[in-house]
Protein backbone atom coordinates (compact mmCIF):
# COMPACT_ATOMS: atom_id res chain seq x y z
CA UNK A 1 0.00 0.00 0.00
CA UNK A 2 1.50 3.40 -0.92
CA UNK A 3 1.73 5.93 1.48
CA UNK A 4 -0.52 8.08 -0.40
CA UNK A 5 -2.98 10.06 2.09
CA UNK A 6 -5.90 11.78 -0.08
CA UNK A 7 -5.60 15.19 -1.42
CA UNK A 8 -3.08 18.02 -0.66
CA UNK A 9 -4.38 20.34 -2.78
CA UNK A 10 -5.84 21.59 -5.99
CA UNK A 11 -4.77 24.49 -8.39
CA UNK A 12 -6.73 26.36 -10.46
CA UNK A 13 -6.48 29.23 -13.04
CA UNK A 14 -8.53 31.99 -13.09
CA UNK A 15 -9.05 35.45 -14.35
CA UNK A 16 -8.87 38.67 -12.21
CA UNK A 17 -6.40 38.92 -9.46
CA UNK A 18 -8.48 40.66 -6.84
CA UNK A 19 -11.91 38.94 -7.70
CA UNK A 20 -10.16 35.49 -7.29
CA UNK A 21 -9.28 36.81 -3.49
CA UNK A 22 -12.39 38.22 -2.72
CA UNK A 23 -14.61 35.33 -3.58
CA UNK A 24 -12.02 32.42 -1.44
CA UNK A 25 -11.75 34.62 1.30
CA UNK A 26 -14.89 36.76 2.09
CA UNK A 27 -17.65 34.72 0.34
CA UNK A 28 -15.90 31.10 1.11
CA UNK A 29 -14.05 32.28 3.96
CA UNK A 30 -10.96 30.74 3.77
CA UNK A 31 -7.69 32.46 4.68
CA UNK A 32 -4.89 33.44 1.80
CA UNK A 33 -2.16 31.44 3.28
CA UNK A 34 0.33 32.56 0.94
CA UNK A 35 1.09 34.82 -1.92
CA UNK A 36 3.50 34.18 -3.81
CA UNK A 37 4.00 33.98 -7.91
CA UNK A 38 3.93 31.38 -10.53
CA UNK A 39 7.52 29.57 -10.53
CA UNK A 40 7.63 29.56 -14.31
CA UNK A 41 5.80 33.10 -14.56
CA UNK A 42 6.64 35.07 -12.51
CA UNK A 43 4.49 38.00 -13.52
CA UNK A 44 1.65 35.93 -12.57
CA UNK A 45 0.60 35.32 -9.03
CA UNK A 46 -0.04 32.13 -6.92
CA UNK A 47 -2.43 32.24 -4.64
CA UNK A 48 -3.22 29.69 -1.72
CA UNK A 49 -6.36 29.38 0.01
CA UNK A 50 -7.36 27.14 3.06
CA UNK A 51 -7.60 26.76 6.76
CA UNK A 52 -5.12 28.84 9.26
CA UNK A 53 -1.90 27.10 8.88
CA UNK A 54 -2.75 25.73 5.21
CA UNK A 55 -3.47 22.00 6.20
CA UNK A 56 -2.59 20.11 3.44
CA UNK A 57 -6.34 18.90 2.25
CA UNK A 58 -7.67 22.50 2.66
CA UNK A 59 -5.45 24.23 0.00
CA UNK A 60 -7.46 25.76 -2.81
CA UNK A 61 -4.98 27.68 -4.65
CA UNK A 62 -4.95 29.59 -8.18
CA UNK A 63 -2.91 31.16 -11.05
CA UNK A 64 -5.18 34.37 -11.77
CA UNK A 65 -4.06 35.71 -15.16
CA UNK A 66 -5.50 39.11 -15.10
CA UNK A 67 -7.24 38.75 -18.92
CA UNK A 68 -7.80 35.05 -19.20
CA UNK A 69 -11.06 34.26 -21.44
CA UNK A 70 -13.00 31.73 -19.99
CA UNK A 71 -12.15 27.97 -19.87
CA UNK A 72 -14.33 25.34 -21.90
CA UNK A 73 -15.75 22.21 -19.92
CA UNK A 74 -15.18 18.64 -21.25
CA UNK A 75 -13.34 15.53 -20.98
CA UNK A 76 -9.82 14.92 -19.37
CA UNK A 77 -10.40 17.71 -16.38
CA UNK A 78 -11.24 18.08 -12.66
CA UNK A 79 -14.85 19.05 -13.46
CA UNK A 80 -16.10 19.71 -10.05
CA UNK A 81 -14.18 20.20 -6.88
CA UNK A 82 -16.49 20.10 -3.47
CA UNK A 83 -15.62 21.44 0.25
CA UNK A 84 -16.77 19.95 3.08
CA UNK A 85 -18.93 21.81 5.35
CA UNK A 86 -21.12 21.00 8.44
CA UNK A 87 -24.56 19.01 8.09
CA UNK A 88 -27.29 21.48 8.19
CA UNK A 89 -25.85 24.56 7.17
CA UNK A 90 -26.30 23.91 3.31
CA UNK A 91 -29.57 26.67 3.88
CA UNK A 92 -27.53 29.13 4.80
CA UNK A 93 -24.82 28.77 2.33
CA UNK A 94 -27.30 28.45 -0.76
CA UNK A 95 -28.56 31.89 0.26
CA UNK A 96 -24.74 33.12 0.37
CA UNK A 97 -23.88 32.15 -2.74
CA UNK A 98 -27.07 33.76 -4.23
CA UNK A 99 -25.74 35.27 -7.07
CA UNK A 100 -23.28 32.19 -7.70
CA UNK A 101 -25.96 29.96 -9.30
CA UNK A 102 -26.56 27.50 -6.15
CA UNK A 103 -28.12 23.96 -6.97
CA UNK A 104 -29.27 21.52 -3.78
CA UNK A 105 -29.16 18.01 -4.73
CA UNK A 106 -28.26 14.43 -2.81
CA UNK A 107 -25.22 12.79 -3.93
CA UNK A 108 -23.77 9.79 -2.67
CA UNK A 109 -26.82 10.05 0.38
CA UNK A 110 -25.01 13.81 1.26
CA UNK A 111 -26.65 17.18 0.98
CA UNK A 112 -25.04 18.94 -1.76
CA UNK A 113 -24.63 22.50 -2.88
CA UNK A 114 -23.38 23.06 -6.63
CA UNK A 115 -22.24 26.35 -7.74
CA UNK A 116 -20.00 28.37 -10.11
CA UNK A 117 -17.11 30.75 -8.62
CA UNK A 118 -15.93 33.86 -10.10
CA UNK A 119 -14.32 32.15 -13.01
CA UNK A 120 -17.21 29.66 -13.96
CA UNK A 121 -15.50 27.54 -11.77
CA UNK A 122 -17.33 24.21 -11.24
CA UNK A 123 -17.71 23.77 -7.04
CA UNK A 124 -19.73 22.40 -4.75
CA UNK A 125 -20.12 22.40 -0.65
CA UNK A 126 -21.06 19.00 0.83
CA UNK A 127 -22.63 18.20 3.92
CA UNK A 128 -20.30 15.97 5.96
CA UNK A 129 -19.24 14.59 9.72
CA UNK A 130 -15.05 16.09 9.54
CA UNK A 131 -13.56 16.91 12.54
CA UNK A 132 -10.82 19.39 11.06
CA UNK A 133 -11.19 22.50 12.62
CA UNK A 134 -11.92 25.34 10.42
CA UNK A 135 -10.57 28.56 9.44
CA UNK A 136 -13.26 31.25 11.49
CA UNK A 137 -11.81 34.47 10.36
CA UNK A 138 -14.89 35.20 8.67
CA UNK A 139 -17.57 32.42 8.83
CA UNK A 140 -18.77 30.82 12.21
CA UNK A 141 -17.86 27.57 13.25
CA UNK A 142 -20.87 26.06 11.85
CA UNK A 143 -20.69 27.38 8.69
CA UNK A 144 -17.29 27.13 7.59
CA UNK A 145 -15.91 25.14 5.50
CA UNK A 146 -13.30 22.44 6.59
CA UNK A 147 -11.27 21.11 3.63
CA UNK A 148 -11.70 19.31 0.80
CA UNK A 149 -14.66 16.72 0.10
CA UNK A 150 -13.98 15.36 -3.28
CA UNK A 151 -12.53 15.76 -6.73
CA UNK A 152 -14.75 14.74 -9.54
CA UNK A 153 -12.80 14.09 -12.94
CA UNK A 154 -14.84 14.19 -16.47
CA UNK A 155 -13.16 11.09 -18.52
CA UNK A 156 -13.75 9.99 -22.10
CA UNK A 157 -13.64 6.41 -20.32
CA UNK A 158 -12.18 5.76 -16.45
CA UNK A 159 -11.01 2.62 -16.40
CA UNK A 160 -7.25 3.58 -17.00
CA UNK A 161 -7.38 6.12 -14.67
CA UNK A 162 -9.20 4.32 -12.40
CA UNK A 163 -5.87 1.76 -12.70
CA UNK A 164 -3.94 3.98 -11.49
CA UNK A 165 -6.17 5.96 -8.63
CA UNK A 166 -5.71 2.17 -7.47
CA UNK A 167 -1.92 1.78 -7.83
CA UNK A 168 -1.70 4.86 -5.79
CA UNK A 169 -4.07 2.94 -2.84
CA UNK A 170 -7.56 4.13 -3.85
CA UNK A 171 -10.63 1.70 -3.95
CA UNK A 172 -13.86 1.74 -5.47
CA UNK A 173 -16.13 3.14 -2.69
CA UNK A 174 -19.49 3.46 -4.10
CA UNK A 175 -21.25 3.83 -7.72
CA UNK A 176 -24.35 6.21 -8.20
CA UNK A 177 -25.57 7.73 -11.55
CA UNK A 178 -22.51 6.47 -13.28
CA UNK A 179 -20.19 8.12 -11.46
CA UNK A 180 -17.67 5.87 -9.69
CA UNK A 181 -16.28 6.83 -5.84
CA UNK A 182 -12.39 6.05 -5.19
CA UNK A 183 -11.35 6.26 -1.72
CA UNK A 184 -7.97 6.74 0.00
CA UNK A 185 -6.92 6.05 3.44
CA UNK A 186 -10.41 6.27 5.70
CA UNK A 187 -12.48 7.61 2.71
CA UNK A 188 -13.81 10.50 4.42
CA UNK A 189 -13.76 14.34 3.71
CA UNK A 190 -10.45 15.13 1.67
CA UNK A 191 -9.86 11.42 0.70
CA UNK A 192 -12.01 11.26 -2.16
CA UNK A 193 -11.85 11.11 -6.01
CA UNK A 194 -14.84 10.42 -8.23
CA UNK A 195 -14.65 9.31 -12.07
CA UNK A 196 -17.62 10.11 -14.10
CA UNK A 197 -17.15 9.01 -18.39
CA UNK A 198 -18.83 11.42 -20.76
CA UNK A 199 -17.89 10.46 -24.01
CA UNK A 200 -20.10 13.05 -25.60
CA UNK A 201 -18.37 15.64 -24.67
CA UNK A 202 -15.26 17.66 -26.32
CA UNK A 203 -12.09 17.76 -25.03
CA UNK A 204 -11.99 20.72 -22.30
CA UNK A 205 -9.92 23.52 -23.00
CA UNK A 206 -7.93 25.00 -20.07
CA UNK A 207 -8.47 28.30 -18.94
CA UNK A 208 -10.09 31.07 -16.40
CA UNK A 209 -12.31 28.54 -14.37
CA UNK A 210 -9.72 25.25 -15.09
CA UNK A 211 -8.30 22.86 -12.65
CA UNK A 212 -4.60 22.99 -13.76
CA UNK A 213 -3.75 20.15 -11.28
CA UNK A 214 -4.90 17.88 -8.77
CA UNK A 215 -2.27 17.02 -5.77
CA UNK A 216 -2.41 13.75 -3.73
CA UNK A 217 -0.82 13.98 0.19
CA UNK A 218 2.20 12.01 0.98
CA UNK A 219 4.27 12.54 4.34
CA UNK A 220 8.09 13.50 2.90
CA UNK A 221 10.34 12.60 0.34
CA UNK A 222 10.52 9.47 1.02
CA UNK A 223 7.54 8.46 1.11
CA UNK A 224 7.50 10.49 -2.36
CA UNK A 225 9.99 8.96 -4.02
CA UNK A 226 8.24 5.39 -3.07
CA UNK A 227 5.62 6.73 -4.96
CA UNK A 228 7.42 7.80 -8.07
CA UNK A 229 8.90 4.61 -8.15
CA UNK A 230 5.60 2.79 -8.20
CA UNK A 231 3.79 5.35 -11.14
CA UNK A 232 7.17 4.89 -13.03
CA UNK A 233 6.95 0.90 -12.77
CA UNK A 234 3.43 1.38 -14.28
CA UNK A 235 4.12 3.34 -17.40
CA UNK A 236 3.55 7.09 -16.08
CA UNK A 237 6.36 9.45 -16.78
CA UNK A 238 7.32 11.23 -13.58
CA UNK A 239 9.10 14.47 -13.02
CA UNK A 240 11.89 14.32 -10.80
CA UNK A 241 11.35 15.64 -7.48
CA UNK A 242 10.81 19.77 -7.77
CA UNK A 243 10.98 22.15 -4.71
CA UNK A 244 8.15 24.34 -4.46
CA UNK A 245 9.47 26.23 -1.73
CA UNK A 246 6.06 24.85 1.02
CA UNK A 247 6.48 20.99 -0.07
CA UNK A 248 7.91 19.06 -3.08
CA UNK A 249 6.26 17.91 -5.87
CA UNK A 250 6.11 15.31 -8.35
CA UNK A 251 3.69 15.15 -11.23
CA UNK A 252 2.58 12.74 -14.27
CA UNK A 253 -0.51 13.16 -16.68
CA UNK A 254 -3.02 11.05 -15.87
CA UNK A 255 -4.46 9.04 -18.51
CA UNK A 256 -7.65 10.61 -19.06
CA UNK A 257 -5.37 13.36 -19.65
CA UNK A 258 -5.80 14.98 -15.86
CA UNK A 259 -2.49 16.34 -14.78
CA UNK A 260 -1.57 14.80 -11.18
CA UNK A 261 0.93 15.99 -8.69
CA UNK A 262 2.40 14.10 -5.22
CA UNK A 263 3.19 16.80 -2.97
CA UNK A 264 5.18 16.72 0.88
CA UNK A 265 3.73 17.84 3.66
CA UNK A 266 6.87 19.30 4.71
CA UNK A 267 7.84 21.81 5.27
CA UNK A 268 4.38 23.70 5.09
CA UNK A 269 3.24 27.50 4.49
CA UNK A 270 5.03 28.72 7.76
CA UNK A 271 8.24 27.87 6.66
CA UNK A 272 8.59 31.95 6.11
CA UNK A 273 5.66 33.82 7.97
CA UNK A 274 4.39 33.88 11.10
CA UNK A 275 1.09 31.66 11.83
CA UNK A 276 -0.35 35.74 12.66
CA UNK A 277 0.85 36.97 9.34
CA UNK A 278 0.16 34.20 7.57
CA UNK A 279 -0.64 35.06 3.71
CA UNK A 280 -0.42 38.54 3.82
CA UNK A 281 3.23 39.64 2.56
CA UNK A 282 4.70 38.85 -1.05
CA UNK A 283 7.05 35.73 -1.29
CA UNK A 284 8.90 34.99 -3.38
CA UNK A 285 10.64 32.04 -4.72
CA UNK A 286 14.85 32.59 -4.81
CA UNK A 287 15.49 32.35 -8.32
CA UNK A 288 12.87 35.42 -8.62
CA UNK A 289 14.10 37.24 -5.76
CA UNK A 290 15.80 39.85 -8.07
CA UNK A 291 12.17 40.68 -8.97
CA UNK A 292 10.87 41.91 -6.25
CA UNK A 293 11.11 45.70 -6.84
CA UNK A 294 9.48 45.66 -10.08
CA UNK A 295 6.38 42.89 -9.47
CA UNK A 296 5.39 45.29 -6.39
CA UNK A 297 5.95 48.15 -8.73
CA UNK A 298 3.40 47.67 -10.96
CA UNK A 299 4.06 44.28 -12.58
CA UNK A 300 1.91 42.15 -10.27
CA UNK A 301 -1.65 44.22 -9.56
CA UNK A 302 -2.55 45.23 -5.85
CA UNK A 303 -4.76 42.58 -4.62
CA UNK A 304 -6.51 44.33 -1.24
CA UNK A 305 -7.36 42.59 1.76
Amino acid sequence: MLPVNGLHHVTSLAGDAQRNNDFFTKTLGLRRVKKTVNFDAPDVYHLYYGDEIGTPGTVMTHFPFQNAAPGTRGTGEAGEISFSVPPGSLGDWEARLSDHSPVRSTAFGAGKLAFTGPDGDALALVEAEDDRAPWTGQLPADLAIRGFHSVRLVLTETEPTRKVLEALGFAAQAEEDGIVRMASGDGGAGYLIDLEARPDLPAARQSAGSVHHVAFRVADRAAQDEVRDAMSEIGMKVTPSIDRDYFHAIYFRSPGGVLFEVATDEPGFTRDEDVATLGTALKLPEQHAHLRDQLEAGVLPTIRD
